[in-house]
């Protein structure tokens, strides 16, 4: 059963698999990738999923290498899947963290193999054994000759007819020659089973070497091939990080100019503010004012009704005045009148006396 024993998050990349330089991002946004440990097959894993999809899945093994290409982005090359996996993490103390767990694993990854091995050796080391024991038996003497049980019968055969021993002389010299014959063939069978048995075991060390060889040989060339992959992408790298920084002296400077204009803007902006402000305090000022002015303003309003009120009494009493003194006139007229006939009759009636 897997269970994650390191988590963090970054942004997933890997290596275009046409042209083998650019980086196409997996994910759109940064995601969890986790150290998984399945204690049931004694392997570690990373993995990161988007969602329901698995944008990572590497198995570590001892020839792996994760190499820092930048403050905060990292990669490793997986030659089962492969492919080259980047990370690019917010910050190179996360960067950093990942290295140091991926290299503790990768070191736990290796002793697990070794152990692997070295059970896979001692299992495979008697079933050798066995193997040689059953070449040896087709070259004993008992398989090319018979036991002696075997032989004994014949021998019995060939002496019980013969009971006189001036007739059986000759057959007699003959079974010794046979004898030695076959003493003379054991040896030299014992001999060859001998010289067999020493290149068998000798071959068998051999093919164990050789395997040896034969696996440090791929791991080497797988380390070689890793290693031709990691060049060739830090060469594009190189190529687009010269590009990209490139990129990046025109992007600052274009964002020193925008700062720049920036900074020009905000000081017109203080200024236009503290302008802002002056007018403000004047528009208080003047709205203070304003409110004064009507104040009075109604005031005298107050007071103009009042000496509208008293100019029309006025007006309303000089007409009345004049009205009266148009009467008064008048009859002053009549009375004046009256006077001058009272005068012209007073001198008539001297001039008549």
């Amino acid at each position: 059963m897997e269970q994650p024993i390191f988590s963090t998050r970054a942004h997933v990349f890997q290596i275009d698999p046409n042209t083998k330089k650019n980086w196409v991002p997996t994910s759109k946004h940064a995601v969890t990738v986790s150290y998984f440990y399945d204690s049931t097959r004694n392997v570690y894993r990373i993995i990161s999923l988007d969602g329901s999809k698995a944008i990572i899945n590497s198995t570590i093994s001892p020839n792996m290498t994760f190499t820092k290409t930048s403050q905060k982005f990292g990669q490793w090359a997986d030659s089962r899947a492969n492919t080259v996996y980047g990370l690019g993490f917010s910050s190179e103390h996360h960067l950093t963290k990942f290295s140091e767990k991926f290299q503790e694993f990768k070191e736990a990854a290796r002793l697990a193999k070794e152990k692997s091995q070295e059970k896979m050796e001692l299992t495979s080391t008697p079933s050798q054994e066995s193997a040689g024991g059953d070449i040896q038996s087709p070259l004993t003497p008992e398989s090319i000759n018979g036991t002696d049980d075997e032989r004994t019968p014949e021998m019995t055969q060939n002496s019980e007819p013969r009971a006189e021993p001036t007739q059986n002389a000759l057959p007699f010299v003959h079974s010794s020659a046979i004898g030695k014959h076959w003493e003379a063939e054991l040896a030299t069978l014992k001999g060859n089973n001998a010289k067999l048995t020493a290149a068998l075991l000798e071959s068998t060390a051999n093919v164990k070497q050789w395997k040896q060889q034969l696996a440090a040989y791929q791991e080497e060339a797988e380390r070689l091939h890793k290693r031709v992959t990691e060049l060739e992408c830090l060469s594009s790298q190189a190529n687009a990080v010269h590009t990209h920084k490139t990129e990046l002296n025109q992007t600052i400077q274009d964002l020193e100019s925008t700062l720049k204009k920036k900074e020009e803007e905000v000081e017109r902006l203080k200024e236009e503010i503290e302008h802002a402000r002056e007018l403000q305090a004047q528009r208080d000022a003047l709205t203070q004012k304003l409110q004064e002015v009507e104040t009075r303003n109604k005031d005298l309003e107050v007071q103009l009704a009042d000496l509208e009120q008293r100019l029309k009494k006025s007006q309303n009493e000089q007409e009345a005045f004049r009205n009266n003194l148009k009467t008064l006139l008048e009859i002053l007229d009549g009375k004046i009148f009256e006077l001058t006939e009272l005068r012209d009759n007073l001198a008539k009636l001297l001039e008549n006396s």
